[in-house]
Order: C-alpha cells, then sequence, then structure tokens
C-alpha cells in the first residue's frame, strides 16, 4: 500500500521549482496560480533567496504549488492514504480531492498571510531536538516556556518559542539530546503564539466548498483518519495553533499496511523520518524531476 505526503514549512531551498517548470504545461500552471492568488509563485521558486522564501507568507504557497505540480507530474496515482505535515495538510487535502488546487491555494495564501501577521507580535521561532527521549525532552521544554509543536517521531521533536526561549535551548540541551537544530522558519507555529491566525483562518474556510474525501486522509492533529470534508477544513483551521504529531501519522501509516511512501517536493524530510520509524517501507522524495521515473516504478509495485 502506498502514501502520499507533503512537507511543511522549511523544506524549502531557493530555486527548488525550477527544474519543476521545464515540464511541459507547467510554467503555465504556475503562473495561472500566481495571477489567482497575486503572487509571483514563479520568481519565488526560481530567483528568490533564502531570506525572501522564508517569508511565511511566501513560503507556504510556494510549498503547496511545489507538492500539486510534482503530485500532477506522477501521472495517474491512487494512493492508499494522504497526510501533509503543517502546511502541508492543505496539500494533501486537494490529493484526497478535498479542495481543488486553486482553493488550496487561495486558502493557503491566506494562512500564510494570518501566520505572518502572528509571528509579528513577538520575536518567535523553531527548533529541532535531535535524539534524546521524548518523555525527558518535553518536560525540559516546558520548564523553559517553549512547546514541543511538532512530535515527529524517529528521534525528533521540534520546539517553538521566543527566540530568548530557543537561545536558552541552545544553551541547555535535554539530557541525550544530540544537537539543537534552528529551522528555516520566521514564527513559533502551532503554539499560543499563532492563536491570532485562527479566527482569520476560520473565516476563510467558510468561503470554500469542501468535499468529502476519497483516500485516506490522516491527520497529523492526531493520526487519525478524518471522513467529512468538513472535519478537514476544521483541523486544517486549528492546526495553525496546535502540535503536529507526525509520530502518530506514521504509526497509522503502518497501521493501514504502507509499504511505501513518496513525499511530493520538496521531498526529504518525511521521508527521513519514514527511514527511521516505518522499517521495511520503501521511501521516495521528489525532489526533482529525474526523480519520477523511480517514483513510477515504485507506485506501480505497490498500487492494485
Amino acid at each position: 500500500m502506498l502514501v502520499l505526503v507533503a512537507p511543511g514549512q522549511g523544506a524549502q531551498t531557493p530555486g527548488f521549482l525550477t527544474p519543476w517548470l521545464d515540464l511541459p504545461g507547467a510554467a503555465d500552471r504556475v503562473a495561472a496560480w500566481s495571477d489567482a492568488i497575486g503572487l509571483d509563485l514563479v520568481h519565488f521558486g526560481t530567483k528568490a533567496d533564502a531570506d525572501e522564501i522564508r517569508d511565511t507568507s511566501v513560503a507556504q504557497p510556494l510549498l503547496v504549488a511545489a507538492g500539486l505540480l510534482s503530485a500532477a507530474a506522477l501521472g495517474a496515482v491512487t494512493p492508499g492514504a494522504v497526510a501533509g505535515h503543517s502546511v502541508g495538510e492543505i496539500t494533501a487535502a486537494t490529493f484526497a480531492d478535498v479542495l481543488d488546487d486553486t482553493a488550496a491555494l487561495t486558502l493557503v495564501r491566506k494562512r500564510g498571510l494570518a501566520m505572518a501577521e502572528a509571528a509579528a507580535i513577538t520575536e518567535t521561532g523553531m527548533s529541532a531536538l535531535l535524539g534524546g527521549d521524548p518523555e525527558t525532552s518535553i518536560a525540559h521544554l516546558e520548564k523553559l516556556g517553549l512547546t514541543p509543536a511538532n512530535i515527529n517521531g524517529a528521534g525528533q521533536i521540534v520546539a517553538a518559542g521566543t527566540l530568548e526561549q530557543l537561545a536558552a535551548l541552545a544553551e541547555d540541551k535535554p539530557e541525550g539530546v544530540r544537537k539543537v537544530v534552528p529551522l528555516k522558519v520566521a514564527g513559533a507555529f502551532h503554539t499560543h503564539h499563532m492563536a491570532p491566525a485562527v479566527d482569520t483562518l476560520a473565516e476563510a474556510a467558510k468561503e470554500l466548498s469542501a468535499a468529502d474525501p476519497t483516500l485516506a486522509y490522516v491527520s497529523n492533529k492526531d493520526g487519525k483518519t478524518v471522513a467529512t470534508g468538513a472535519e478537514v477544513l476544521e483541523r486544517l483551521v486549528g492546526q495553525v495553533a496546535n502540535p503536529v504529531r507526525w509520530d502518530l501519522c506514521m504509526e497509522t501509516f503502518v497501521g493501514l499496511g504502507a509499504t511505501a511512501l513518496i513525499e511530493v517536493c520538496p521531498g526529504g524530510t518525511l521521508t527521513g523520518l519514514a527511514k527511521r520509524a516505518m522499517k521495511g517501507v520503501q521511501t521516495l522524495a521528489l525532489k526533482t524531476p529525474d526523480d519520477l521515473d523511480a517514483a513510477r516504478e515504485l507506485i506501480a509495485e505497490h498500487t492494485a
């Protein structure tokens, strides 16, 4: 059984969209999306530097566009389950036919702007903790006033809070943690710092028509599958101020019988976690169109 997943913010790198725009019709498609949401995705995906695409209001639509473009390049595929990490949940909602491409990009544009505004209130950020015991790390984070915003499994927890709190963490790591790595994000996502964005996103969601998922849609709120489009939207709204439980998503994939996992562009982060936590499951990350042939072979092997 194949799982198709989409990465979250921080996966973007300068110029990562460039090779994908050489595919037939891709440049026109991205240009149309750019017009629809009032953001030059072509520029930001090809010419912008790391600081420009670190901007939340840019990074989020760019990631969803890349995910949609790379998934479409795979051709017809019916995975057994879909999921996304953080903003990748919006990408996954299109895979499950809950939202169409334009609706997803419209929503993520509003999400990115709202979260950027919330992040501007206080200087905040996120850092990944590599290694260590989860319970020990979480207790240590709470002592420092930080939130375990992403519990990713495979020995990784992402802490979020003020820059002062993160600096204290860098000087005082939890016992057993090998390394603390600052992430390429511009705020403390999935924490109370994002509460102002929730109301904005709730209003935006009211304007959308969401169909019920046609595939098993696994929510990163708790790793459970969601049966209705209304609940998918509700979870997408609340998600911005609540932790991501990717560890529980991976447990669900295994429970559903996953034998392969493909991560859409810009792939790498989630396949890395899967390699450590989903032993025996084949993984493939879509980084450039050069990965498409191998991905299609994997799809043929692991879908009915």
